[in-house]
């Protein structure tokens, strides 16, 4: 008899279902994605949602500025995935988008693209235009990634709404008493032509030149006095310092020693030289001077003592005198032990300037904004101070002052949008005080920011936690914030400043909000529009506008004021639930956002922070075009489909490096082949199963399923408790395990016999469907919040009345009385059926059986395992997938074993088993007894499996 033939007449179940075997990914994913919208499936899901309490994750806005790369995929796929977790666990978790919009990268590219000098009212258009361009492109890039949300109706930092919000927020920590304006040394990037702030400054190598070089003595009489000596063996004579920015030198004012550091002087051929004592031999030798010690003193002696400018000799407007002054951060890691001190040049040298009593309109400030030295500067005025530093060095050594120079390689401060050094200069900016005692009716009245700051990181969830130490850290020792930004595209530090005294108008919060309410209707071309007697008449003559904006950093800082309270205040809640962002948001959203809600509401935006780590390649390699190890999300799901980048995502552990190349990608896909085909499977045989109709109550399921069900159960609780810290990885990995080994290598290869072979009605069957109708319904459900595609395929197939899976929640399983007792005893089973599985693999290696079907076991236990095997009778069987099992009862486990022995039956031609009682029944001779009573009689009983 053919093969057809002999289907036709004994069948067996093998179904059919729509959901193919093959992903085809590329090509599907896109139809979903239309269909989505379509649907409005985003705006179904909050109506399925409403009425349950909130759950809110601000969007941190990325830039609107180039294609999106590999990175923001991780961030917007972590952020889809508890979204979607959130909502399925019964929340109504609200996802509303963002872009930042203003700022420098705009501002260049307007540039690049039509020229630099063009009028202010133009750059703003401009800018305004290319950022929409670049949203939209973004915006599309994210959608094809399966991430939903509200992408109708995005915030942008460049909406009206939000311009007009960000400058009342503004008008708030000013009446808050946070906001001043004063000369200080800031990070400044000539190519910025701006001041930066602390999270827009990165490190990177420099070679400079290092110089020792001696400020001549000026005063011999007091010098000797704190030395001890009735006075100087000879006239001549430096106090030394080392740097490694000489183009600093021709700014200097002053000199730093630590006051209890032991300070010599020392006689060598080059004159007397004053070094701290400890530093003495190690200069002397680079020098190449040999030197006696005639005297020490501690620094504190030497306070107050005037020294000549090193280059007095090569230029007359350098005679001037630079005073000692002491300073805590003096060390002897490096140098001579004595700091030069160029206040305009830097943060230290600054404040310690002004402790001593120097003003403001004292410090010496030559280096303009764009880099170059201030004509007025002797002997290098034009000059880049990076062009000047050899020049300078060449002057000293003319005066008669340089000691030593040498190249030297350090980490050195550098912009992290143009890659090129910068320096701290002094600049007049508006600050927001890190120690400033706020204003009375300030929320946090009685605590300065950076009190209130640190009180917050307390009161906030870190996920992983070792981010909350970090951004501790960074604002204990940070500097007071600089808000002002000398640039065009951004919100405007809407202030009228007084000619003569600098201060603000008295009216400016009055003014702020008046300001506000036109740049609601106009946008911020509504300020740069505005002519001071629109608002002040008379008065007009004394002011004039700030040209300053906000540093963007606000823009962004400030969402949770003029989104989450402004523009989508109906939708989304103050503070939020979470704010999830890259490593690197330490120094720049979460931080900015900290301090901007400690000055406003005097407590943190967010009760969580979630950090994940960046992106690097196979090798733990930072993705580099120049390198060739970029990674492109469009083209990944354009080649395997955004799916494979969701499941890459959610396998990786994010609190690390995420590792992508296309190996790893290649074993993702193996992994997602792996899923499909558990869900292929499970779908196939709930082909002819309507749950109305043959529904069974767990008791009359078999064993079996209701311990598969019971460990389903088991499993949905651990995956939910991972889903509420935040954990994906686990997720993945137990997921993967279950359909691999617990249902493809356990449950469904046992049940494939009963589902196959049993009358298509047969309760037997039913029961196993009922379980494996609960174990999909699961299995969708948590596997949707990253296999978002592939779970909503398989639902139009599993649920063809329910549109999406996505207002679903998590699936309540059937209680299973006796569901801890049969997980205990089916545990026990299956490490014997590990045993037995590798002796017929021995026998099958020996060639002694075909497939295990062949064979039939004898098995020898003691104790609980015997009981639990007997307890199964002839059911065991199909548990080991053999023909027949026999199970004996000895003392002890040193007695146990398994015996394969090929069975001498003949082979049931529909269910492969060899039983004695094929062809028993003249009519089917090619049948064993089973299979003609599921066929033609009142069918089997089986009991456990």
């Amino acid at each position: 008899m053919s093969d057809k033939k002999s289907a036709d007449k004994y069948p067996v179940n093998l179904l059919e279902t729509p959901f193919p075997m093959r992903g085809d990914l590329p090509k599907r994913e896109p139809q979903w994605v239309k269909q989505w919208q379509e649907k409005k499936l985003y705006e179904k899901i909050r109506a399925a949602s409403a009425g349950r309490p909130k759950f809110i994750l601000h969007d941190g806005p990325p830039y609107a500025n180039g294609d999106i790369h590999i990175g923001h995929a991780v961030n917007k796929i972590l952020k889809d995935m508890i979204v979607k977790a959130r909502n399925m666990a019964g929340f109504d978790a609200v996802y509303v988008p963002g872009w930042d919009c203003h700022g420098m990268p705009i501002e260049i590219q307007i540039e690049k693209q039509f020229g630099k000098h063009l009028p202010v009212q133009e750059v703003l258009e401009k800018a305004r235009a290319y950022a929409g361009t670049q949203i939209e492109r973004q915006k599309a890039d994210f959608i094809r990634l399966g991430i939903l949300g509200d992408w109708q109706n995005p915030y942008k930092t460049m909406n009206f709404t939000n311009e007009a919000n960000e400058i009342r927020a503004l008008g708030k920590i000013i009446e808050y008493g946070y906001v001043y304006r004063g000369l200080k040394p800031v990070n400044w990037c000539f190519d910025c032509g701006s001041a930066l702030a602390e999270a827009e400054v990165e490190y990177q190598d420099k070679t400079d030149l290092a110089i020792d070089v001696g400020f001549p003595f000026a005063e011999p009489e007091a010098l000797a006095k704190a030395f001890g000596l009735d006075q100087l063996p000879r006239p001549d004579g430096y106090i030394v310092i080392w740097t490694t920015t000489p183009w600093t030198i021709p700014a200097n004012q002053a000199l730093n020693l630590h006051p209890e550091i032991d300070y010599a002087l020392v006689d060598t051929a080059r004159g007397l030289l004053i070094l701290a004592a400890e530093r003495v031999e190690a200069c002397l030798k680079e020098y190449g001077l040999d030197g006696t010690v005639l005297a020490t003193c501690k620094g504190q002696a030497l306070a107050g003592i005037r020294f000549r400018h090193p280059l007095t000799a090569a230029d007359p407007g350098y005679a001037r005198l630079s005073p000692v002054y002491l300073g805590e951060y003096v060390t002897l890691d490096t140098g001579t032990g004595v700091v030069h001190s160029s206040p305009a040049y830097g943060v230290e040298d600054f404040l310690s300037c002004k402790a001593h009593g120097m003003r403001d309109d004292d410090i010496i400030n030559p280096v303009l904004g764009d880099g170059t030295y201030a004509q007025s500067l002797p002997l290098f005025g034009g000059q880049s101070i990076w062009d000047a530093n050899p020049h300078i060095v060449e002057a000293l050594k003319n005066a008669g002052t340089l000691l030593h120079v040498v190249k030297y390689t350090h980490s050195y401060m550098h912009c992290w949008r143009h890659k090129t050094p910068i320096i701290y200069r002094a600049t007049n900016q508006w600050f927001a005080g890190m120690d400033t005692p706020p204003a009375p009716q300030a929320p946090s009245h009685g605590r300065t920011l950076r009190e209130t700051a640190l009180a917050g990181i307390e009161a906030t969830q870190f996920f992983p936690a070792w981010g909350k130490q970090r951004l501790h850290n960074m604002i204990a020792h940070r500097p007071d914030w600089t808000l002002s930004r000398q640039r065009q595209w951004g919100v405007p530090m809407a202030f009228f400043v007084h000619k003569e005294t600098g201060e603000l108008h008295p009216r400016t919060l009055e003014l702020l909000e008046q300001i506000a309410q036109r740049v609601e209707k106009e946008g911020i071309e509504a300020w740069q529009k505005l002519e001071p007697r629109d608002l002040l008449g008379d008065e007009a003559g004394q002011y004039v506008k700030n040209k300053d904006t906000l540093d963007v950093w606000f823009d962004s800082g400030t969402t949770h004021w003029h989104v989450l309270r402004g523009s989508h205040a109906d939708q989304l809640r103050f503070p939020a639930d979470l704010y999830l962002e890259g490593s690197d948001q330490h120094r720049g959203w979460f931080h900015s956002s900290l301090l901007t809600a400690s000055m406003l509401d005097g407590q943190p935006p967010y009760k969580a922070l979630l950090t994940h780590g960046f992106t690097v390649d196979g090798q733990g390699r930072k993705m580099s075009k120049s390198v060739g190890n970029v990674i492109a999300p469009q083209e990944v799901a354009n080649k395997l489909g955004a799916e494979i980048i969701r499941l890459w995502v959610a396998s990786t552990d994010y609190s690390g490096e995420l590792s992508i190349s296309d190996e790893i990608l290649k074993r993702v896909v193996e992994s997602y082949r792996r899923i499909r085909n558990t869900l292929r499977f499970l779908l196939a045989n709930l082909a002819d199963y309507n749950h109305a109709e043959h529904a069974l109550p767990p008791e009359q399921w078999l064993e079996i399923d209701r311990y598969s069900v019971a460990l389903a159960n088991a499993l949905q609780t651990e995956l939910l408790a991972h889903y509420d810290k935040y954990e994906f990885h686990p997720v993945v990995a137990k997921l993967q395990t279950f359909c691999s080994e617990d249902l493809g290598g356990f449950y469904l290869d046992i049940l494939k016999d009963r589902l196959y072979t049993s009358a298509p009605n047969a309760p037997a069957r039913r029961a196993a469907q009922n379980a494996l109708y609960h174990i999909t319904q699961g299995l969708l459900r948590v596997m949707a919040p990253f296999l978002s595609f592939t779970a909503e395929e398989a639902w139009q197939v599993f649920a063809p009345g329910e549109e999406t899976i996505f207002t679903q929640t998590y699936y309540a399983y059937p209680k299973i009385g006796d569901g801890s007792e049969l997980l205990e005893k089916w545990h026990l089973l299956r490490t014997v059926r590990a045993d037995v599985t590798k002796a017929l693999e021995e026998a099958r290696v020996a060639e002694q059986i075909g497939s295990s079907l062949q064979a039939e076991v004898d098995i020898r236990v003691s104790g609980r395992k015997y009981e639990i095997l007997a307890s199964l009778g002839d059911d065991l069987r199909f548990v080991l997938i053999t023909s027949a099992a026999r199970v004996t009862q000895v003392e002890n486990a040193e007695q146990e074993g398994v015996q394969v022995v090929p069975s001498a039956h003949k082979k049931c031609e529909r269910c492969w088993h060899y039983r004695a009682d094929v062809g028993h029944d003249a009519t089917h001779p090619t049948l064993c007894g089973r299979c003609v009573s599921n066929l033609f009689g009142a069918g089997e009983t089986r009991r456990a499996a």
